[in-house]
């Protein structure tokens, strides 16, 4: 079997640290052209992997023969270039929010199915080692129903991480349409709807500008969630945690788990019965220490066995909805029924 023909557009932080190292890491794959609106950044991987570098989208799609991309540009390129892509017979894994509104998302998935190739999105939470092991013990039952839960993901913002740092893209509202929430909050929304096997019905929130100067989008955001199955729960996301929080807290009918609150056993279990379990299984990543999502490595044996994506553009609209229904409960400052 001849390897897949992968492009990646967009070379800033998430394909840096992410999509491109383990790419290259799998053997099933060719990296064969890069794209960026900065030249210099796709010439530097182009070099590298011995591709050839684009600086516009629709020419590197005219001119490569490709089995997928990836797509790692701000939020309001997402559907216009998996749209695009899906339209030249090209599989699409494309950065999370997917979209910046339910009709651009809608539309990517027409698209994917309209041209028959598989559209993916980078929900990496649920591939993480703690919250894999969370599935499998809830998955066992023995501690009954999820009644409540609390999850956060927070850290000191883009200007750590971005490409560009204080002048990235993640704070402009035009580009990014939301802030912490688009790029921290959409993580829990998925992650809770994934362990749970629940979908999230109602939601309250405060979705705030608290922290950062010169910018327009939230970069702190507390929100109330309650599940089709009646679980109830908080999430959080922030740009101005001094130190990064990506944990999560399930209380059950019959204990307690931890997730990624202890750096040695990232998941503990706590019974009604007074035992504790621990569980050491691998950490959750992080912007200073990066481990292997397994995005890149599910997308490609999806495309190699002609299996949808479990992570699907449907998958990803659920999640964003989740989102913009908190940002809308924001401005109007009441409860908000999460669109189906």
């Amino acid at each position: 079997m001849s390897k897949l023909r992968i492009a990646v557009i967009g070379c800033g932080s998430i394909a840096k640290h992410r999509h491109i190292p383990e790419y290259a890491a799998n053997p099933e794959v060719e990296l064969v052209a890069f794209c960026d609106i900065v030249p210099e950044r796709a010439e530097f991987f182009a070099k590298k992997y011995n591709a050839t570098a684009y600086d516009h989208y629709e020419e590197l799609l005219a001119k490569e023969k490709l089995d997928a991309i990836s797509v790692c540009l701000p939020n309001y390129l997402h559907a216009l270039v998996s749209i695009k892509a899906a339209k030249s017979g090209v599989h699409v894994l494309c950065e999370k929010p997917m979209a910046t509104t339910a009709e651009e998302a809608l539309a990517m998935i027409q698209a994917a199915e309209d041209h028959h190739v598989f559209l993916m999105i980078g929900h990496n939470q649920r591939l993480m080692p703690p919250h894999q092991k969370a599935k499998e013990i809830l998955a066992r039952g023995y501690l009954g129903r999820v009644i409540s839960f609390r999850t956060a993901f927070g850290h000191p913002g883009p200007e750590s991480w971005s490409v560009d740092g204080k002048n990235s893209w993640f704070f402009r509202k035009n580009e990014a349409a939301m802030g912490a929430m688009g790029d921290l909050g959409v993580h829990k929304a998925d992650l809770i709807r994934y362990l749970l096997e629940d979908e999230v019905v109602e939601v309250g929130a405060f979705v705030e500008i608290l922290a950062k100067n010169d910018t327009d989008v939230d970069d702190n955001a507390v929100c109330i969630v309650k599940t089709k199955k009646g679980s109830i729960g908080t999430l959080a996301a922030s740009w101005s945690y001094q130190k990064e929080d990506n944990s999560t807290v399930l209380y059950c009918e019959h204990g307690v788990m931890k997730l990624a609150e202890d750096p040695f056993n990232q998941v503990i279990v706590q019974l009604d019965d007074g035992s504790v379990e621990y569980y050491h299984v691998g950490a959750v990543a992080t912007n200073e220490k990066q481990v292997t999502s397994g995005v890149i490595n599910e997308f490609i044996h999806s495309i190699q066995t002609g299996t949808k994506p479990s992570i699907s553009g449907e998958e990803g609209l659920r999640s964003l909805n989740v989102v913009l229904a908190m940002i809308e409960s924001s401005k109007k400052k009441t409860f908000i029924a999460v669109q189906e």
